[in-house]
């Protein structure tokens, strides 16, 4: 009797090893923002994606000068804008997270991705923490550094 326990329960391990699935690498870990999202308006969305985008210092202390360059969906988006995101904190990189927003339209557009350009300037920090920016949309991001000081 034992030894037919003994077999019976080396079968079933076999078969339970012969069930496993293989080990799949994971996916690497994307780092966990510490902003939130700031109000939208209704009837206002992220950008589809972004194209191209850059930042550079303003006029001004502490100002900090955006321009970027993203797709909406379809056409008919208006008025394209800058919304940065609320920290708690300063962030530890220095690399501050904005954005890309634009009115929906009222009426279905066509099915055609459109280009939009976004201008704006950033004066919340006025002593130099900020050092780069994180463009983002729906389906991308683009993290551009802010140029050192001159002299």
């Amino acid at each position: 009797m034992r030894r037919v326990l003994i077999s019976i329960g080396l079968v079933a391990g076999l078969g339970l090893a012969a069930c496993e699935k293989p080990v799949e690498e994971a996916a690497p870990v994307k780092p966990k923002s510490m902003a939130r999202p700031d109000q939208m308006y209704a009837g206002e969305e992220h950008l589809q994606s972004i194209v191209s985008g850059t930042v550079e210092r303003g006029h001004g202390e502490g100002v900090v000068a955006m321009k970027a360059t993203a797709m909406a969906p379809t056409t008919g988006y208006t008025r394209p804008y800058f919304l940065p995101r609320i920290y708690p904190a300063t962030p530890p990189d220095g690399i501050y997270e904005v954005d890309l927003v634009a009115a929906k339209p009222t009426t279905p557009g066509q099915p055609t991705p459109t280009e939009l350009k976004l201008d704006g300037a950033w004066n919340k920090y006025k002593d130099d923490r900020v050092k780069g920016v994180k463009f983002m949309t729906k389906t991308n991001e683009l993290v551009v550094m802010l140029p050192p000081k001159a002299p």
